[in-house]
């Protein structure tokens, strides 16, 4: 039983990697064992290489749960279940294995060999000190998927045989987790590089910028989720937290953010200006790749936003998805739709500025440009361009969406870097930690979000206006905006399953039915029906609206203009996301090989 458990932590094998031609050829060279290797710098250099195909990216690390798991599909800000619809709908079951805990365990294996081994180097420890650094962020990076995933998990910091006694330990608390990925974090950030220093041939690596930002995600996860949620996940005889450590959480991640912010040597990918793609900015900023990428000729050296990234190259490392195909049918939901601001930056629901819903494109009129660019490219909404005839919501999808595409790039080219953490997050992570911590933020505590709102077009958020919306009766409030900034920044990224989660809010937001455009009728008419119910034809005379493709039917949805009737793509008889999915079970098998690891409670 003992050697089938080691077997599912980790392969016995080192798969290492070559450096030698640049630090994306991350293709297993050969395969050496640990009695000969590691005797020179060069040696823990090229294992450390390897690391990087543990990160998120269009190869995703964790086997059976692909990119899409992580691009928000099956959440309250989708109307496509693609991906996650098990959490998205609360119908989580245990499952036999989980690739999740088998791939972070094995992840974690590597690091601690390298670790390990550099007990006994030889030579002058400074000479390795950047890679043992990376060995421990990683260490801390799948440990921090491990607790997001499944709360707290057994902390494995050796390299373990088939007879370590450690197999058959229990779970740790995950307030003994966080610990110990703060711990982590905290060794690695100081023999890490500054960005500025790491040559063009191996941008990529980990930062210390990269550390402090990450660590800087982990404390405000934690917090917020210790606020909003307490004990209420913890398996039976989980310890507790030894101390209220929220506050204290909540202080480093605003100095950890200020110092990346003033430090790091980022900025906000702002290319508005730009003729050649006015106003399209976060639109091209997820697909850049070559000159050839878009109409500006800008390259990925363009950017200064990414802070950690999965590295790709369309010759060295192509994504190898069919990701434009694929990504164009993550479509959003009515919610995220009506989430974008008017210019003004009032909702849609105060601001004189909306145009309503009664023509297609009216909606997309003195909105976010994040509205156009993440559904259409950054192009307008034309007239009668759309049909609710075939079941879908109405609304396309086209982050990460390439130009051009499928003329440009083939399907399984396509090779812009992933975003694994950026410049945009800190700043938000920053303004939320602020405010959490103290119930109020500065405007100066705000400049960041408000870099992301001009590059969208919209005014800015200040105390002065929240105050003069509330004065007006406008029920907004500075977290909520805030909140809003996030969600629809940072859409398709793989954050809103963990907000929602780590605010408390999941069963509200997830339980809801997930709607599309609206339809009409009952008094108010678009290009789809007459205020009175009738379906409107085309030029060709064929229904702009088929309501038999959608088997949920409509319902009334409160919008921009009141309450009106929406299509439904997926009905809220149909979600029953309950406290116990915000943890995943732990895999069966893994309780059956070690029978002292306690499941998550309700399952």
């Amino acid at each position: 039983m003992k050697k089938k458990y080691i077997s599912i932590f980790a392969g016995l094998m080192l798969g290492l990697t070559s450096c030698v031609n640049t630090f994306l050829d991350l293709d297993p060279l050969d395969q050496r064992t640990d009695a000969i290797y590691f005797k020179k710098a060069d040696d823990f250099k090229n294992y450390s290489a390897s690391f990087y195909e543990q990160l998120l990216g269009w190869r995703t690390p964790y086997g059976s749960f692909s990119i899409y798991n992580y691009m928000d599909s099956s959440t309250d800000l989708a109307a496509n279940f693609m991906a996650s619809s098990d959490v998205g709908r609360g119908t989580i079951m245990v499952p036999l294995n989980d690739d999740r805990w088998t791939k972070c365990y094995n992840y974690i294996r590597n690091v601690n060999i390298l670790i390990k081994k550099a007990e006994s180097y030889p030579g002058d420890k400074a000479e390795i000190a950047q890679y043992i650094a990376e060995a421990y962020f990683f260490r801390a990076y799948n440990m921090f998927m491990l607790l997001k995933t499944f709360g707290g998990v057994p902390i494995v910091t050796t390299v373990m045989d088939t007879d370590s006694p450690e197999l058959m330990a229990p779970r740790n608390s995950r307030y003994e987790v966080t610990d110990q990925i703060l711990a982590d974090l905290t060794k690695a950030i100081p023999d890490l590089p500054i960005e500025q220093s790491i040559p063009a041939e191996e941008k990529g690596r980990v930062s210390q910028w990269a550390a402090k930002a990450f660590k800087a995600r982990v404390l405000l996860y934690e917090a917020t989720w210790r606020k909003y949620n307490g004990t209420s996940t913890d398996f039976e005889g989980s310890k507790g937290p030894e101390k209220d450590q929220i506050n204290e959480f909540l202080d480093e991640a605003i100095i950890l953010s200020e110092d990346v912010i003033n430090n790091g040597g980022y900025r906000i990918w702002n290319q508005n200006s730009n003729g050649s793609i006015p106003n399209q900015s976060s639109y091209y900023l997820f697909n850049l790749e070559d000159a050839g990428s878009n109409p500006a000729g800008l390259t990925k050296e363009s950017n200064n936003e990414f802070i950690l990234y999965g590295v790709y190259d369309v010759v060295l490392r192509p994504g190898n998805i069919n990701l434009s195909h694929t990504v164009g049918q993550m479509y959003p939901s009515r919610k995220m739709i009506d989430m974008y601001l008017c210019k003004d930056g009032l909702p849609i629901e105060y601001s004189t500025l909306f145009q309503g819903y009664h023509n297609t494109g009216d909606e997309y009129k003195n909105r976010d440009y994040r509205l156009k660019n993440y559904t259409n490219q950054g192009n307008d909404i034309t007239s009668g361009s759309v049909k609710l005839t075939t079941g879908l919501p109405g609304y396309g999808c086209s982050k990460f969406y390439s130009h051009n595409y499928p003329d440009y790039r083939r399907e399984k080219e396509e090779s812009a870097n992933y975003p694994v953490l950026r410049l945009a997050e800190v700043y938000l992570n920053y303004a939320e930690a602020c405010y959490e911590r103290y119930g109020e933020v500065t405007n100066a505590q705000l400049d960041g979000i408000n870099e992301l709102r001009s590059r969208g077009g919209v005014a800015s958020l200040t105390n002065e206006f929240i105050a003069d919306c509330q004065s007006k009766g406008y029920e907004m409030d500075m977290l909520s905006e805030i909140r809003r900034e996030r969600a629809v920044e940072l859409y398709m990224e793989g954050f809103r399953f963990d907000d929602l989660k780590r605010w408390g809010i999941a069963e509200s937001a997830l339980n809801a039915s997930r709607c599309g455009m609206v339809v009409g009728g009952d008094g108010y008419e678009t290009e789809f029906m007459t205020s009175d119910g009738t379906i409107k034809k085309d030029s060709d005379g064929n229904d702009m609206y088929k309501p038999g493709t959608y088997p949920w039917g409509v319902e009334k949805v409160k919008t921009g203009e009141g309450e009106l009737t929406c299509v439904v793509i997926s009905s809220k008889s149909n979600h029953t996301f309950q406290k116990k999915h915000y943890l995943w079970p732990i895999p069966q098998k893994q309780i059956e090989l070690n029978p002292n690891l306690k499941q998550n409670p309700g399952y």
